[in-house]
């Protein structure tokens, strides 16, 4: 007993130790700060004693009405005088590192509430109210302060500053619309009263050290960026506003200008758009995410979006070209969590995400537009594809050339298109790529694929049980349309392969990356796709289209489907209709402009190019039969059966 009444001492002296000793000394609840696509809110505990205090056990929550919301492990400890953070991700996370810790549940911008209970999951150790707060701002307590207050710059895990500020300064107006003018403007801006309004041309963030706005505006010569902020001296300095100004600039399409500080792309050390100090692992490849203004001029030279956002280079193997391809976001810390506008010709989506500045990749030096043309071809085949709009980008006011304006793969992508609305139910849904591996997973689980695919290596699928078990979880035609189209196309970059899934769905098949078809007649990628079971595994999971091809009933399905997607995507008044409009505005105007900014080849070259894969785009198409029935040994009677119609068809349109 005696021994009893002496632990529960101990422990009632820790409660009282460390509800007087640790503190929520800041919070971060709209974290603008992204790391591998995630920016998430947090918490610092600071421990202000002489000693360290164990925490391991005791609870953290952002409601009364469920205190043990979130449970330290084992072994946490705060050190005397140190600090203990943790991110609120809203997921069911590993613990990081000793002193880094990742919470299940998320913090609100509009108001919160943070609880750290004892291990009882009762007796509180301390809690704090937070009330609204700004977006990118934090919340915390200054070094030697008592009371809470905005801090501009963040110190997660480390020493606050010594003094914060009560509110944040009104978002300053610039007056003179961005956009084109025939001549040189005047740009007039303003700040709320009492603000100092600072300026910059060079893409920068203003800083308390910039130059003061001048009463009579600024001008405006030839084409470049205005980015205005507002300071005063007891409060967090406003957001950034930025327009740009083309001065006697000519718009053959929509035009995207991006305004970004130079450092965050070029910097040699930091900088996304650069190889950097490793040559082995290249700024380019690391994903860096950094704040960036996005304007989008439509055609009649209306600005449809003007906002903060973020960038990331893109793209695989072609990060090392020199024009980088450019992913953009809209986050939530930075302004709207979404592009509201659609720029695209066959959507009807309201807004985006997220979305992709491609630079034509591997066909940078070929053509620029075969994946745009290829992709749109599979249009009336139900087969989800990106759809695509070509574009001149602006950096900091300067001519960046053609890039192909693309939505982008993920999440939000397909829920678009599924019709998926629910956050909890996006989060859900699967993206795959090639083997749909851990290293291949791009959203959400992987388990049921792999154990589709492993299943379809080993088991029969005449048996019928066998087959509905397959039928249950993969959309077959979405699997044969697709490997229709690339068998036809002859996509000889074939690892390009992505199924995903919504939740309580099928496993689905998209289309992307195809600009490396209509190169040649070589049966090339057919024996990557249509191959035995027990096959090499190459580039992505063959063995579902070869255990159903095993089956009678599949494989006509199979050959049915095949000849379908020949007739409704390859002939050539449908494909050449797909071509012109591209080839027309990149001859007379595109190209021109753009091989001076990037001049690594020539138009007679580019000419070349399009008229070779116009060829191979119309020629091919004839030649696919006869080489599926050598690949899959069809008898002469099968091929009239399925594909006698369709080659009569193409015979009469496709060959001059």
């Amino acid at each position: 007993m005696r021994k009893f009444f002496a632990t529960l001492l101990l422990c009632l002296l820790f409660i009282s130790a460390a509800s007087a000793e640790i503190v929520i000394s800041e919070v971060m609840t709209s974290n603008g700060v992204y790391t591998g696509g995630e920016a998430y809110d947090w918490i610092e505990l600071h421990n202000t004693g002489k000693k360290a205090i164990n925490l391991s056990g005791c609870y953290l929550s952002d409601t009364q009405k469920n205190l043990t919301q979130w449970v330290f492990p084992k072994n946490t400890t705060i050190k005397a005088d140190g600090y203990l953070l943790v991110y609120c991700t809203g997921k069911e996370l590993k613990p990081g590192s000793k002193s880094t810790f990742y919470a299940n549940f998320k913090l609100s911008s509009s108001g919160d509430q943070v609880f750290l209970t004892d291990k009882d999951g009762v007796t509180p150790i301390t809690s704090l109210d937070i009330p609204q707060q700004y977006s990118n701002v934090s919340w915390g307590i200054p070094l030697g302060g008592s009371e809470y207050h905005f801090f501009a710059n963040a110190t997660p895990g480390k020493k606050n500053a010594k003094s914060g500020y009560e509110y944040r300064v009104a978002l300053p107006k610039i007056l003179t619309a961005g956009g084109f003018y025939d001549a040189a403007v005047t740009v007039q801006a303003q700040a709320a009263e009492g603000a100092a309004l600072r300026y910059t041309v060079d893409g920068s963030t203003p800083t308390s050290k910039s130059k003061l706005f001048p009463a009579e505006g600024v001008a405006f010569t030839k084409t470049g960026v205005l980015r205005v902020r507002a300071f005063r001296e007891d409060a967090v300095p406003s957001e950034t506003v930025s327009a740009t100004y083309f001065i006697g600039e000519s718009q053959p399409v929509p035009v995207i200008s991006l305004i970004t500080d130079n450092q965050y792309m070029f910097d040699n050390k930091i900088g996304a758009l650069v190889k950097g100090p490793n040559a082995n692992y290249p700024n380019y490849e690391k994903d860096y995410e950094y704040p960036m203004n996005v304007e989008y001029f439509n055609l009649d030279g209306v600005c449809e979006i003007n906002q903060l956002g973020t960038f990331t280079a893109a793209g695989h193997s072609a990060r090392q070209n020199a024009q980088k391809s450019i992913a953009i976001y809209a986050r939530k810390a930075y302004g709207p969590d979404r592009f509201y506008f659609n720029p695209f010709p066959h959507r009807d989506y309201t807004s985006y995400k997220s979305l992709l500045l491609r630079s034509a990749n591997s066909d940078a030096f070929y053509c620029r537009l075969r994946d745009p043309v290829y992709s749109s071809l599979a249009e009336p085949l139900n087969l989800l594809y990106q759809d695509a709009l070509a574009i001149e980008v602006y950096i900091n006011g300067q001519y960046w050339g053609h890039y192909n304006l693309r939505e982008k793969i993920n999440k939000y992508f397909v829920a678009a298109y599924e019709g998926v609305t629910k956050q909890k139910d996006i989060d859900r849904i699967d993206i795959l790529a090639r083997t749909g591996r851990d290293e291949f997973l791009q959203n959400g689980d992987n388990k049921d694929w792999i154990e589709l695919c492993d299943f379809c290596k080993k088991k029969d699928l005449n048996a019928p049980e066998n087959l509905r078990y397959v039928t249950d979880r993969l959309d077959i035609d979405s699997l044969f349309t697709h490997t229709a189209f690339e068998v036809i196309l002859g996509n000889t970059d074939f690892t390009n392969v992505r199924v995903y899934r919504v939740p309580g769905g099928k496993w689905k098949y998209l289309l992307f990356d195809v600009e490396a078809g209509f190169k040649n007649l070589d049966p090339i990628p057919m024996n990557y796709f249509i191959k035995k079971v027990n096959d090499r595994v190459q580039g992505f999971r063959h063995e579902p289209l070869a255990a159903l091809l095993n089956v009678p009933e599949m494989k006509a399905r199979f050959l049915t489907r095949f000849a379908q997607v020949l007739e409704l995507s390859f002939q050539w008044p449908y494909v050449e209709a797909h071509f012109a409009p591209w080839e027309t505005l990149f001859e007379s105007t595109l190209m021109p402009r753009h091989i001076a900014r990037w001049p690594h080849f020539t138009m007679t070259a580019w000419r070349q190019n399009v008229d070779a894969a116009k060829y191979y785009a119309r020629v091919r198409p004839t030649k696919i039969v006869a080489m599926l029935q050598k690949h899959m040994k069809l008898t002469n009677a099968e091929v009239e059966q399925y594909f006698g119609d369709v080659q009569r068809l193409l015979e009469q349109v496709n060959v001059k």
